[in-house]
């Protein structure tokens, strides 16, 4: 008898617009409770699920009309896992200035990235074949039982599937 996958999955894809924004942010918050995180938790993640959706509109597609972005919410037993994948050319995660450097602190822009590692368990940036990056977030959900996190499972593949 094969055993039945416990993994849900949605996938969402969105005209590189603002306007989409929080009605992605509005699915992650609602994903998050039925996994089963605790609001500060489920703010958490929707704020960078936020960020890394207005990056991908922004920085990766340039809010090129016909360009998309599409999100992933993958829910596995012990952690969720999101990635944001854009259309655009990339970027040099190496050259990102730190926001919390002296001469950094009043910039009006560059802490998406800082906030999203903050928000989540893990996040990798990976180019993708054929263009565009990707976002990959994960959050462990705790066990209701033990309290403790789910352990962590292998990383994402090259060429940025979520697995």
């Amino acid at each position: 008898m094969k055993k039945q996958s416990t993994t849900r999955e949605i996938r969402v894809r969105i005209d590189s617009r603002y306007e989409f924004i929080d009605l992605v942010q509005e699915l992650a918050d609602q994903l998050c409770r039925a996994a089963g995180l605790g609001r500060p938790a489920v703010l958490n993640v929707g704020l960078a699920v936020r960020e890394a959706v207005a990056n991908a509109i922004k920085h990766g597609n340039r809010q090129e009309a016909g360009k998309w972005v599409e999100i992933v919410f993958r829910l596995d037993p012990g952690r969720i896992v999101i990635a944001v994948r854009d259309q655009g050319a990339g970027f040099d995660l190496a050259k990102q200035k730190d926001p919390l450097e002296p001469e950094n602190v009043f910039r009006s822009n560059g802490r998406g990235i800082f906030f999203i590692r903050s928000f989540v368990d893990d996040v990798t940036f990976t180019r993708r074949k054929g263009g565009g990056t990707e976002v990959r977030m994960e959050k462990r959900v705790m066990s209701r039982r033990s309290g403790r996190a789910a352990p962590r499972r292998t990383a994402m593949r090259q060429g940025g599937e979520v697995r």
